[in-house]
């Protein structure tokens, strides 16, 4: 259920939402500025057809301040990312509970906190994220595949080069001081050549796996 086609006398018996939380930021060269917004609806698309939810229209943008040195990228800031979610999760009472499904590693703390706040008060709320390699964060192979699984027409395979190769966990500090644009020119942190539509759905299957395993298992607990 889609609650852009839906009016609200369906929604009397109660239902999880699902959020799609993405971001509109560069992702290289070679991506559509929506990659991670476009990977948060798909993933809450493929929960619906798993489970009961109804999937929200999505919150596509986010917490990107360290992309700002690209063009394409539009942030809204960590205060207004976490007001926003609060505040939506809030106007969703009349639903079973909300699972936010976040595709951008920037709005992790305005996430963790707008969850902390809500289930403070009283609220069930859920965040989920995909995961993927340390050495392969932002518009590297990963991205690029599920891009070419989800929409092959936006992704420019002629302009894929690697970025920086470095583990996350390494280049995270310089990132936050500096930008993205401090440690990768061309903004890919990872390698995207020999991405393939195939891989992607294989992605996509195991994000989608992870997601359902982790409604699941809240679920019962919630439910307890």
């Amino acid at each position: 259920m889609n609650l852009g086609d839906t009016s609200w006398p369906e929604l009397c018996e109660p239902r999880l939402l699902a959020v799609p939380v993405g971001a509109t930021e560069q992702h290289g060269p070679h991506l559509p500025c929506t990659v991670d917004t476009d990977i948060a609806v798909a993933l809450c698309d493929r929960l619906a057809k798993h489970r009961a939810v109804v999937v929200a229209p999505a919150v596509a943008y986010g917490s990107s301040g360290e992309h700002a040195a690209f063009p394409g990228t539009l942030s809204i800031g960590q205060t207004a990312t976490e007001l926003l979610l609060t505040e939506l999760g809030r106007s969703a009472d009349a639903f079973a509970g909300v699972v936010l499904v976040s595709c951008h590693g920037g709005n992790a703390a305005p996430v963790r906190n707008a969850v902390r706040t809500l289930r403070s008060e009283g609220r069930r709320v859920l965040a989920w994220s995909p995961t993927g390699p340390a050495d392969d964060s932002h518009a590297g192979r990963t991205e690029t595949s599920a891009v070419l699984a989800l929409r092959p027409h936006t992704v420019r395979l002629e302009r894929t080069e690697p970025g920086n190769i470095e583990p996350l966990p390494q280049l995270i500090d310089r990132l936050r001081e500096g930008g993205t644009a401090a440690v990768s020119a061309n903004g890919v942190l990872g390698d995207p050549r020999g991405a393939s539509g195939s891989e992607g759905r294989r992605i996509l299957r195991a994000w989608t796996e992870s997601l359902v395993d982790a409604v699941d298992a809240w679920a019962s607990t919630t439910e307890r």
